[in-house]
């Protein structure tokens, strides 16, 4: 699966790393489903950080084209917005490449600072700035998610993907199982000055293990 790809081919780099864990989560109920994912662990390293619906990742301000991606996460029933879940995301620059200042430590030798932690209050809903990244390795331009449920569950996504994008397939705009619920490709559209695209989750869509 091309969607798989993309996300796991950046993945393969990331090794282990030990974390400060959510208050809220039972480290012992915390788990990977939905198959291997090396660096998923990622979604846990936000450490004694307060997060809230909405995140800025670096470089914001000073780059361009600048976009604004939000949504809804909904409980199983596609219908009740779900509290509580962490999203975590990542993405390249403008060259291509997962950028590093030179002091990262664990996962962020090779995963670099370009990246976010969010998470949803009652209404289920999620807000991050950052920018549209680069293409890279032959594969669309993407931004990697990676979802925390309050039960402890963590699994990868399909990547957020750009509709304007030459290099998306027939495969990447017609998957038949996206995982949470939506294949991710985004239409952006100016709102306010800003370029937004709007995508909702289900946990657990089409996750295998997931139950």
């Amino acid at each position: 699966m091309r969607l798989f790809k993309v996300f796991f081919l950046s993945f393969l780099l990331f090794g282990h790393f030990s974390c400060a864990q959510n208050q809220k989560t039972d480290s012992k109920k915390i788990r990977l489903v939905g198959g291997p994912c090396e660096g998923c662990e990622a979604v846990l390293g936000y450490g004694e950080r307060k997060l809230t619906a909405t995140d800025t990742l670096p470089e914001f301000k000073e780059t361009e084209p600048k976009i604004k991606i939000t949504g809804t996460i909904y409980e199983a029933d596609g219908k009740t917005p779900a509290e509580g879940v962490v999203l975590f995301v990542h993405h390249t620059n403008r060259d291509g490449v997962y950028p590093k200042r030179g002091d990262e430590k664990d996962w962020a030798k090779e995963y670099g600072y370009l990246h976010g932690w969010i998470k949803t209050g009652k209404d289920g809903t999620y807000t991050f700035y950052t920018f549209k990244p680069a293409r890279y390795g032959g594969l669309p331009a993407h931004i990697h998610p990676i979802i925390l449920e309050p039960n402890g569950k963590y699994y990868w996504l399909g990547s957020f993907l750009f509709d304007d994008d030459p290099e998306l397939t027939d495969e990447d705009r017609n998957a038949t199982r996206p995982r949470g619920g939506s294949n991710g490709i985004l239409s952006l559209k100016k709102e306010n000055g800003i370029m937004v695209g709007r995508r909702d989750f289900i946990l657990g869509k089409n996750v295998p293990g997931h139950d």
